[in-house]
Formats: C-alpha cells, sequence, structure tokens
C-alpha cells in the first residue's frame, strides 16, 4: 500500500514505515499529524487518483530542523564588488505511521 502525498508544495511516494524530510510544518516532536491532500492511493490491485484518492495519512513528526546551508556569492566583475551569503530553509522531518484508504 502506498499514496502520494503533496505538502510544502512538494509530492512526496509514502508507505507506512517511510521516514522523510518536508517543508516545515506545526508540531513538535512526537505529535501526529495527517496529511490530507492525497493524489494518489494504490493497494496493491487498484490505484484510486483525484478526488476518489481519499485516503488518511497519518504521521509522527520526529525532529523539527534545518536543512543543508546553500551559499549564495554574487559578484560583479571589475568592479571589486562581492557579496557572500546563506540560506537554511526549515525542515520536518515525518515518519509515516498509517496509510489506509478512508
Amino acid at each position: 500500500m502506498y499514496a502520494i502525498v503533496r505538502t510544502g508544495g512538494k509530492q512526496y511516494k509514502v508507505q507506512k514505515g517511510d521516514v522523510i524530510r518536508v517543508e516545515k510544518m506545526d508540531g513538535k516532536e512526537g505529535d501526529k499529524v495527517t496529511l490530507d491532500d492525497v493524489l494518489l492511493f494504490s493497494d496493491g490491485k487498484t490505484s484510486k487518483i483525484g478526488e476518489k484518492a481519499s485516503a488518511k495519512i497519518t504521521a509522527e513528526v520526529i525532529e523539527q530542523g534545518r536543512d543543508k546551508k546553500v551559499v549564495i556569492f554574487k559578484k560583479r566583475r571589475r568592479q571589486n564588488s562581492r557579496r557572500k551569503g546563506g540560506h537554511r530553509q526549515h525542515k520536518t522531518v515525518l515518519r509515516i505511521t498509517d496509510v489506509k484508504a478512508a
């Protein structure tokens, strides 16, 4: 049994027991969250797509953290002008605890 879920503008294929890193979600470590935006649900025999794919996906928040740093470097040639910065995106680590049809 698996499902394709959309969260944070990205799509993830999830099964029971999977650990995924998604964009920041509300919740503390140990909280249970429900992923509502299911795009596809398959139980191995049949697949449901779109609005028919109503499935219930529950997950547990493992960690609230930040991603690796992305270095931003801007330079204007022959101007002796340089600027260096960075960005670390907030991430939530989820463990999928249950995938079932609604």
